[in-house]
């Protein structure tokens, strides 16, 4: 029996049980679906359940899920929850007792038995194993998506002997029986919040094994150097040759060099996953809500022709080379007039302060004032972009000189927009080309483990160079080993565990 500490609730989970859960989301919806996960899952879904065909592994088949009350229960309004659970059991034993088991097969189909009533029509799939999800035996009843049908067919299953879920335990469940790594575990919790195309797509790198296979040939070549260190050491009477100094700095340069570059792909990484905040900033009245809705393409901030109509932060998320840029105007900078102002005016230069990427907007049809001068200078140690906007008005050269990313736009006619599009889209993808790589980090996780497996190799440098004797040399490459079995799993804790999988929403 395999069990597992969830310290999130404090208790012990078998994962030997049947366990069941809704796996779509919370509400209303024109399908929704029940999962069963684990040995006795067809015997469990088989009395609530009339097929048209015998259940075969891979195979969609046609059925109704019945109510085994005669007075159908559900259409009762609000029974007792005791009341529920008693005439549920009762209702599993009749159905057992008129042959409800064998309901997968053949013998199920056909109308529902006289003390049975229809409640919906569904399609049952079963994924036998070890080819399933889990490598369980896996049934999913897809029904309509009606909240009541869904619980009702959870209540079912869990009077029959199923247990509820916990959040992520199918997964966990995936991981545990050797059919995902940890990496590929979490890529699943990614996929699911992917807010953009290109996260979904790197979220699904990352689930074929995109990150494993490129760590798997860097731990390979670690454990082959512990090896022969520890033969070195073992079988020294037997004239095991030990590996001279310079041999060993050689294989821990080749470690070092390929970890120094996955780490180096997490500042492109972190932004794929979380995306990041860009600030409009400038002057009143110089096109920065005209210059969002742009990019928003849509009415989305308030334009008049008054300087000083944005007078609180507005903010709107879109997708800009795939990552999810959360886009903020702000009130125009400037003395204030009033109090209302004043407080606009210091949430702008907070927005400034906080922003991953600033975009100064000047006016290009004048020249640059001493307010627009001391913005691009606020800004010019922070990664920003000059936009001289209302180019369709003339051109003012002055203020180019000053200003670091010259582009011109205009509002009104969209000219430049394009071109302030790749602009952005430069600076997230940074200069590491990150982007052009299959499996680069984006777990905070994972580049923490980077790092103490690159200090650890560091560590062991320093000790060949000092002349360190092997055995004190292998407790820090062993050091360097372990936060890479933590990465994909090989090694890893309760803690690690319930941390990870504990995110997961209920169903998966």
């Amino acid at each position: 029996m395999v069990e597992v500490q969830f310290t999130r609730y404090n208790r012990r989970v078998n994962l030997d049980d049947t366990i069941v859960a809704i796996a779509t989301p919370p509400g209303r919806g024109g399908i929704g679906v029940v999962r069963l996960a684990g040995a006795r899952a067809l015997e469990i879904a088989a009395p609530m359940l009339r097929l048209k065909h015998a259940l075969e592994p891979g195979r969609a088949v046609f059925g109704e899920l019945v109510d085994s009350w005669g007075g159908g229960a559900l259409a009762r309004e609000k029974p007792e929850t005791t009341d529920v659970h008693a005439r549920i059991a009762g209702a599993v034993e009749q159905s057992s007792a008129h042959g409800g088991t064998k309901a997968v097969g053949k013998t199920g189909a056909g109308a529902p038995a006289p003390h049975e009533q229809r409640v919906d029509e569904v399609v049952v799939t079963y994924f036998g194993k070890p080819h399933s999800y889990t490598t369980d035996d896996i049934v999913e009843v897809s029904a309509h998506g009606s909240p009541v049908v869904l619980r009702h067919m959870v209540e079912l299953c869990v009077v029959a002997g199923a247990r509820i879920a916990e959040p992520g335990e199918f997964t966990m469940r995936a991981f545990l029986n050797g059919r995902i790594d940890l990496t590929q575990a979490e890529a699943v919790r990614d996929l699911i919040d992917s807010q953009t195309l290109y996260q979904a797509k790197v979220a699904a790198q990352q689930l074929e094994g995109a990150l494993s296979r490129r760590l798997q040939p860097i731990k390979q070549k670690l454990v082959e150097l512990i090896a022969v260190l520890e033969a070195g050491i073992d079988f020294a009477e037997d004239d095991v040759a030990v590996l001279p100094d310079a041999t060993i700095l050689d294989h821990i340069a080749s470690l070092r060099a390929p970890l120094a570059q996955l780490s180096a792909t997490f500042a492109y990484g972190k932004i794929v996953h979380q995306g990041l905040t860009l600030a409009i900033v400038g002057r009143p009245n110089v096109g920065k809500s005209s210059l969002f809705n742009q990019l928003v393409e849509g009415e989305r901030a308030i334009v008049t022709a008054t300087p000083g109509t944005t007078r609180d932060l507005v903010s709107e998320t879109v997708a800009i080379g795939g990552i999810p840029v959360q886009l903020v105007d702000t009130a125009g900078i400037r003395q204030a007039l009033d109090e209302a102002e004043s407080i606009g005016i210091r949430k702008s230069m907070e927005a400034l302060a906080d922003a991953d990427l600033v975009l100064v907007v000047l006016d290009a049809s004048q020249g640059e004032t001493a307010e627009d001068a001391g913005l691009l200078r606020q800004a010019e140690n922070r990664p920003m972009i000059a936009v001289g906007n209302k180019c369709d008005l003339g051109t003012s050269r002055d203020w180019l000189a000053a200003s670091g990313h010259k582009i011109l736009t205009s509002a009104v006619t969209g000219e430049g927009i394009a071109e302030l599009r790749s602009e952005i889209l430069r600076h997230l993808g940074g200069e590491s080309g990150a982007h052009g790589e299959s499996g680069f980090l984006t777990n905070v996780r994972h580049q923490g483990l980077i790092q103490d497996s690159l200090l650890a190799l560091e560590a062991a440098n320093n000790a060949v160079a000092g002349k360190v004797p092997h055995e004190m040399l292998l407790l820090d490459l062993y050091n360097a080993l372990r936060p890479l079995d933590a990465i994909t799993g090989a090694t890893t804790t309760d803690d690690i565990l319930n941390l990870i999988f504990s995110t997961f929403c209920i169903g998966k």
